[in-house]
């Protein structure tokens, strides 16, 4: 099984960081195929630099899903999801929408644990497209750079476990989402320390991407995510062309 975990924003670094926990996550026979950006922001923070990343991840999706039997899309506010669910014939995760899943059938109550104040509002967004805000209880946003750049991860660490604690223990709820495709593979690292289970994205979304692997759902052939049409497309790379039919501007 080869998976394919792309990351929309420009950061080596975090992808590096994506690929080894989704390795950590997969089993043993999956391969997983990590690719970042080629343009748009290191780390998306604003609605400005995540329009920019949507258009970013269709370009990196029809460049290298060929070949991989389905893709992880790493970032947290799952970017250009549906359109790459509507270009592609292999299944697509977001690895907020796994975890939001995977939290949903460990607990009751939805706790949030977001990176930073200004995106929470997004992160809001995502969770009402996904049809769980019903379900999110509460959150809690941290302000810190740490996990973005190499060094001691300790602080962050205890920031987002007495985030979740208090999640917890104060908002009463019973599985805790920590969203950033950068906090791959942290929540088991942090489980100890919290009392309820705490998941993150890009485990969720390995374990869901080899699952749809293994049922071999069919291509939607009507509806939204139909296959693309034949049309021409002007000042798009050559593989995002391509995936309409091969249309090209006149």
């Amino acid at each position: 099984m080869r998976l394919l975990v792309a990351n929309s924003n420009t950061s080596d670094f975090v992808t590096g960081r994506v690929a080894e926990g989704a390795r950590e996550a997969a089993r043993p026979g999956t391969e997983i195929v990590a690719v970042t950006g080629r343009f748009g922001a290191r780390v998306i923070a604003t609605r400005t630099e995540l329009a920019v990343a949507e258009h970013a991840t269709v370009e990196l999706l029809a460049e290298h899903a060929t070949g991989c039997d389905a893709v992880i899309i790493a970032v947290s506010y799952d970017c250009g999801l549906w359109a790459a669910r509507e270009m592609l014939d292999v299944p697509v995760v977001g690895i907020t929408e796994a975890a939001l899943v995977t939290a949903s059938l460990l607990g009751t109550r939805i706790g949030m644990v977001v990176f930073g104040d200004r995106v929470l509002p997004i992160y809001r967004e995502v969770v009402e497209r996904h049809g769980y805000d019903s379900r999110v209880a509460a959150w809690r946003g941290i302000v810190s750079n740490a996990p973005y750049s190499p060094g001691d991860t300790s602080a962050a660490d205890a920031l987002a476990v007495s985030a979740a604690v208090e999640l917890a223990e104060r908002e009463g709820c019973e599985a805790i989402v920590l969203t950033g495709a950068v906090m791959a593979g942290v929540a088991a690292r942090l489980q100890p320390r919290v009392p309820v289970p705490i998941v993150d994205g890009v485990t969720c979304a390995v374990r869901v991407a080899q699952m749809l692997v293994d049922a071999r759902p069919a291509k939607p052939r009507t509806g939204s995510l139909a296959p693309l049409p034949v049309r021409a497309q002007h000042g798009v790379g050559a593989a995002l062309a391509a995936r309409f039919g091969g249309g090209q501007p006149a």
